[in-house]
């Protein structure tokens, strides 16, 4: 009798690394969604103590509903993205569409330029259908779920005048943008995943500039705010602050939904301060202040410059791990792609590095929330030290309320995702905030 031996090859190897990775994180996601749901379906008939005065029973309860729809939906499109995910990859999907272009635009070898069609081929046929896989559940989510309690204000004719707008934009904007990072790839030699971060970190850049006052006015309209006494009062705490900006302005966030928020965009001399009209409309001059002191409380404790280097710094790491696997054979063979041996194979690895790398933040998500807690924490106290801390509390109680932000999520879900602290948490440190917390 003799005795044989079994030797995994480095595709199976790279085949059962996915595929443990993939169940890994499925496994954990349903868990915590399932998690979250029968916590907050525990706790939808009383409201907690703390907020009995300020949150009546059925906004209560609409939060609770609104929290177990949107997670439940989740949990569909979670199966239905890792079932697409399989497809793609060990199911032969994403070489099928790859050898039908290189069929089709008869680019086996060649050139760069010869090469280059049947690349950006690749990458706009995977987006495309990608959307067209995904549309049901956008559909779903903008038409029946956020219209089932209040929040949709989306017509059919706004919505398809944004598809076609993002199509319009994604094809200008997106084919230049994927055919200089292809030949940044082609070109640049062993280092190209190097240059390919440089040029991707200088896009980014480039959009925090260009994005407020080229982009997102082909979306949404910015008025400039045209109140005088919150126009003043704003201005009076910016500087207070040591701050300045390129403006104040509304945006006309309620075509498209009743949520409320305010933000910051842009930064060095483009940066200005962009109010949604729902939250105008919601809010009080003094808990307008208090809210517009928070996102202060990011810039003066440096949150939004920690949070681009480590982007940056990820990123890095992220595309010097591209580097190295897109150069092994078992890379596209364990994922179930037969790379070309005569032809490029950049656009390839970029599509199946783009859909494994998410694998990766299914693990080290709750760092990056933990972080996230942290720096919201901050901002609070900035406000509180800098505003009226008591409008403060009102301004996110009156979100809370209007946006059905459940009261009680559960901790270990909170753990993984939140990139806020939960109200009780976050309510409860800003009451014992100091000035000198700040």
């Amino acid at each position: 009798m003799s005795d044989t031996t079994f030797e995994f090859s480095p595709s199976l190897w790279m085949t059962t690394v996915f595929a443990v990775a993939l169940l890994a994180s499925v496994t954990l996601k349903f868990w915590l969604a399932s998690r979250q749901v029968r916590f907050v379906a525990q706790h939808r008939n009383a409201v907690p103590i703390a907020f009995a005065s300020h949150i009546s029973l059925p906004d209560h309860q609409k939060a609770a509903d609104y929290t177990i729809a949107k997670t439940r939906l989740g949990l569909l499109e979670l199966a239905w993205g890792t079932a697409v995910l399989l497809g793609w990859t060990l199911l032969g999907g994403l070489n099928a569409l790859n050898q039908s272009l290189l069929g089709w635009t008869d680019a086996a070898g060649g050139s760069f330029f010869s090469l280059l069609p049947q690349q950006l081929a690749l990458l706009a046929s995977f987006s495309v259908i990608g959307a067209v896989i995904d549309l049901p559940f956008s559909l779903y989510r903008t038409f029946v779920l956020e219209q089932r309690f209040g929040f949709n204000r989306m017509t059919a004719k706004l919505w398809i005048a944004d598809a076609i707008k993002g199509a319009v934009f994604g094809a200008i904007i997106g084919l230049p943008l994927a055919a200089l990072a292809l030949w940044v790839m082609a070109t640049t030699g062993s280092l190209w995943w190097l240059w390919t971060w440089g040029l991707w970190m200088g896009l980014s850049l480039l959009m925090m500039l260009v994005y407020p006052t080229w982009i997102a006015p082909l979306f949404n309209q910015f008025k400039p705010l045209e109140d005088e006494t919150l126009k003043s009062r704003v201005a009076a705490l910016m500087a207070r602050c040591g701050f300045t900006s390129k403006g104040f302005f509304v945006m006309d966030g309620s075509k498209r939904s009743a949520h409320a928020n305010a933000y910051f965009t842009g930064f060095g001399a483009a940066k200005r301060v962009v109010f949604y009209d729902t939250l105008l409309a919601q809010l009080n001059a003094d808990e307008v202040d208090a809210v517009l002191a928070h996102e202060l409380g990011h810039f003066k404790h440096g949150h939004i410059t920690q949070r681009m280097v480590s982007m940056f710094a990820l990123s890095l790491l992220a595309f010097a791990l591209l580097g190295w696997m897109s150069q092994q054979a078992w890379f596209y063979t364990g994922l179930g792609v037969a790379p070309s041996l005569t032809g490029s194979n950049d656009a390839l690895a970029l599509l199946l590095f783009m859909m494994v790398l998410p694998l990766a933040g299914s693990f080290t998500g709750p760092l990056m929330a933990q972080f996230s807690r942290k720096c919201e924490f901050e901002a609070d106290a900035y406000a509180v030290a800098n505003a009226d801390g008591a409008a403060l509390s009102s301004a996110l109680l009156k979100l809370y309320k209007d946006n059905a932000t459940t009261l009680t999520p559960d901790p270990v879900y909170v753990k993984f995702y939140y990139s806020h602290p939960p109200a009780p948490e976050r309510l409860a440190r800003m009451a014992s905030a100091s000035p000198a917390a700040a």
